[in-house]
């Protein structure tokens, strides 16, 4: 079905007819799918439908000009795109509508995302990269209006890394950074701010993209009154338009229905970012959408007849069908055998789909009847096991869900009996489990050599006087070495580059490395963030500074529903080892001392959250993480930058290890967990507890995401049967998710001899100064005290209380 043509050469006439055929049997196919979708979706074979009908003559004209080695990044409604570049079958759109979980038939995500999202395969089975020059790339779209437009400045960008900074190996990644890449968007998602900073972003850099902004007047219901200034984002967007004295973008306007102009703007479009790295913007306008929004309701409800008459009258394939008659190019029965043909086709295509996801599902159902009519007949509970066997037989239709669902029932009437059928059923259940929960879990995380929990620690070694350093000089020093070893690394943020950063340790590298490798930004979280994920998306291994823990929460969609679900979305086909490294926990006042852990690690599932208590500990987290595939946050001690730490001698070679838990002070009493600025009053206040007669083991957790992979906190508590968890958090933050994880996990609590302890920040952000923390977050006092009466709890003599 792929329309792709060289257009750089002259075609014959003949040639030109067959070219705009081919393009018309796609729109017809794609729209032929999204009526045959709803239908399904509404006689209940899949769950929800969201398609591209009325946006397929302008997908064409894109694909058209979208080149071997491009990205794109869109939206909900570029399956015609998709089909256009070969990427896209219609059984594969079926496929997709039904969830399959059977990636060779479902590529786009294995049933993991609805219909409508798509993805091109970017790795091997090891996770090694493919030549992503030779073929067409897509990253893995995502539901959240406008979420995709960080993500494609990053793709962009990549072009520009790659054309003008030596050293890097771009065998497989680029040709000259030549590659274009090629976002859609609805009108309506351009009011979102991410849209805006994005486009802000993009005219600043002088990156090779081009935005698509599919326009038919609505955002689901809403008209573009109500979303956009003049109901126009072109007009909105004049002064971003470039002239001859100012850089900016190219903003092109075209109608959607138009296909020979579309072509042109799309070729004119892929010319000017390919070659002179400029963004470009095309509104294509009076577009339509036949069917409405989605499955969830009907466009007749808030469109009058007026409008539905119009949409009728200027529907992109009707015009376009009109336009091949009236050019001569084919006749109206010519036309007609294309439309039977591709209806046909399509129909076929959606059966075969069906037949495929109901098959191997359909044969478990056999499977489990065929076990259930010997265990009724030996069961004193068997008249209702035939009952289930009964509602089972009559499910023509049936699910994974039904299979288990009724199979677990039947172990209930089954429990105080036994025999061998009934085992041969628990050991049914248990595979299906085993077999079926993978479909839908794996590859959150890489499960290649790749993982970042592979990688094997290398300790710190010191000379003998080794000299003692500001902890920021550590962290500089193996920057240094990060960017001399790995040309492909390069960091950016607000004021990472001219000053070297808020904390000096990136200080004298931009001079040394260039202002594209060491790089200041503008103010804007969320697109730092596009820009490392869209970079990483191509085999560059940036590193995206967020100022302070606090502004990550600009950032957290971004980082939650496109970085932390890449590898888990494309179930390992796609990977973007992005490293975000940011600074908090206690300094002063509400803004500049983030420690909102909890909120930020039940978020960001997916990606590696690391709390290292020093620079040396964060230096080796940053050398491990380049040598593996996950994305990962690196909270740095914002109070840690002055304090004095030894030299290590193999600075470049340390390796913290992830999921790693350390234990920095052997104890027998109780076991005190914590990380970051807070273990060094925990370690303090340790030295305090020894002269009361309470020894205690400290562990330093590090590794938040994932954590504590070898349980050995659990071991600590089987030795002291105490444990407390001190952390800055709020209550019901951090605390909670690392007692869940000791007790439910672990299975701590059978060592325990005391109900185990958090010790937390109060509920509110801490205040401002010296008195702010001390009364907001917990002191050394606190910790003492908070120790001391659990210790009392269980030897009040030994351990009088104290207040």
């Amino acid at each position: 079905m792929q329309t792709l043509s060289d257009l750089n050469t002259n075609l014959s006439f003949e040639d030109f007819k067959t070219e705009v055929l081919n393009d018309y049997r796609t729109a017809v196919i794609s729209r032929e799918c999204s009526l045959l979708g709803r239908r399904e979706v509404l006689t209940g074979k899949a769950k929800f439908g969201i398609f591209g009908d009325g946006k397929e003559v302008p997908q064409l004209a894109m694909a058209k000009a979208f080149q071997k080695g491009d990205w794109r990044s869109g939206y909900y409604r570029d399956q015609t795109f998709m089909m256009a570049i070969g990427a896209l079958t219609p059984e594969q759109f079926f496929s997709g509508l039904y969830a399959n979980t059977n990636l060779e038939l479902e590529p786009m995500s294995a049933g993991r995302q609805m219909g409508g999202h798509f993805v091109t395969h970017s790795l091997n089975e090891n996770g090694s990269w493919k030549n992503l020059k030779a073929q067409y790339n897509s990253s893995a779209d995502i539901s959240p209006t406008a979420g995709q437009m960080p993500r494609l400045l990053g793709l962009a960008q990549a072009s520009k890394i790659f054309r003008n900074v030596k050293g890097i190996n771009t065998t497989n990644f680029s040709e000259n950074g030549n590659e274009v890449a090629w976002g859609t968007i609805g009108n309506a998602s351009t009011s979102e701010g991410l849209f805006f900073e994005t486009i802000n972003a993009a005219g600043v850099l002088q990156v090779p993209m081009v935005i698509s902004v599919w326009d038919d007047e609505y955002g689901i219901s809403v008209h573009a009154r109500h979303q956009t200034t003049k109901e126009n984002i072109s007009e909105v967007l004049k002064g971003f338009q470039r002239d001859n004295d100012t850089k900016g973008l190219e903003v092109l306007r075209v109608k959607g229905w138009d296909y020979a102009n579309l072509v042109e703007t799309y070729q004119e479009a892929s010319k000017i970012a390919r070659e002179e790295h400029v963004p470009v913007l095309i509104h294509v306008s009076e577009l339509t959408q036949p069917q409405g929004h989605s499955t969830s309701g009907s466009h007749e409800r808030y469109k009058d007849a007026n409008r539905l008459e119009w949409e009728a009258d200027n529907d992109c394939n009707l015009k376009f069908r009109n336009w091949i008659i009236e050019s001569s190019i084919a006749t109206n029965e010519t036309l007609i055998e294309i439309e039977r043909a591709a209806k046909r086709d399509v129909r076929e295509a959606k059966k075969n789909a069906w037949n495929t996801f109901l098959r191997p599902i359909s044969k478990e159902q056999q499977e489990l009847i065929a076990l259930l009519k010997p265990i009724a007949k030996q069961s004193v509970n068997g008249v209702f096991i035939s009952k289930i066997i009964e509602t089972l037989t009559h499910i023509d239709e049936p699910t994974r869900k039904d299979l288990l669902s009724n199979a677990r029932r039947v172990l209930r009437y089954l429990v105080s009996e036994t025999f061998e059928e009934k085992r041969k059923l628990q050991v049914w259940i248990d595979t299906i489990f085993e077999q079926t929960q993978p479909r839908f879990s794996s590859h959150l995380y890489s499960e290649t050599q790749g993982s970042n929990t592979r990688i094997e620690e290398v300790k710190p070694s010191f000379e003998e006087n080794a000299e003692m350093v500001d902890a920021r000089i550590i962290l500089r020093d193996n920057f240094d070495a990060i960017f001399e070893n790995y040309p492909e690394s390069l960091i950016f943020g607000e004021d990472t580059g001219n000053i070297g950063d808020v904390n000096q340790g990136l200080e004298g590298l931009q001079a040394k490395y260039g202002e594209l490798r060491v790089a200041d930004v503008g103010i804007r979280e969320a697109t730092i963030l596009g820009q490392g994920i869209g970079m990483a998306l191509r085999g560059i291994r940036p590193i995206a500074e967020i100022q302070y823990l606090d502004y990550i929460l600009y950032a957290i969609q971004i980082i939650s529903d496109d970085l932390a679900t890449t590898h888990y979305r494309t179930k390992g086909k796609q990977k973007a080892p992005l490293i975000i490294r940011t600074r908090g926990h206690r300094l002063e006042g509400i803004w500049h001392s983030g420690s909102q852990m909890g909120g930020i690690l039940n978020l960001v599932k997916g990606v590696n959250l690391l709390v290292p208590r020093n620079m040396t500990k964060a230096a080796g987290f940053y050398n491990t993480l380049l040598l593996g595939d996950d994305p990962a946050i690196v909270v740095e001690c914002l109070n840690g930058y002055r304090l004095k730490e030894k030299m290590p001698n193999n600075l470049s070679s340390i390796k913290t290890p992830i999921g790693v838990v350390e234990t920095l002070k052997e104890g027998s009493d109780i076991t005190l967990v914590s990380y970051g600025s807070t273990l060094r009053i925990v370690q303090e206040v340790a030295k305090e507890l020894l002269a009361a007669g309470i020894d205690a083991e400290i562990i330093d957790v590090q590794s938040l995401i994932p954590f504590d992979i070898n349980h050995d906190i659990v071991k600590s508590i089987a030795k002291t049967n105490r444990v407390m968890i001190i952390d800055e958090d709020v209550p019901g933050g951090a605390s909670a998710y690392i007692l869940d994880e000791i007790l439910n996990r672990q299975n701590a609590f059978q060592y325990l001899d005391s109900a185990p302890k958090t010790l937390t920040a109060k509920a509110h952000r801490p205040a401002y100064g010296n008195d702010g923390d001390y009364f907001s977050k917990p002191s050394a006092e606190d910790i003492y005290e908070a120790i001391y009466a659990l210790m009392h709890e269980s030897n009040p003599t030994k351990y009088p209380k104290l207040r």
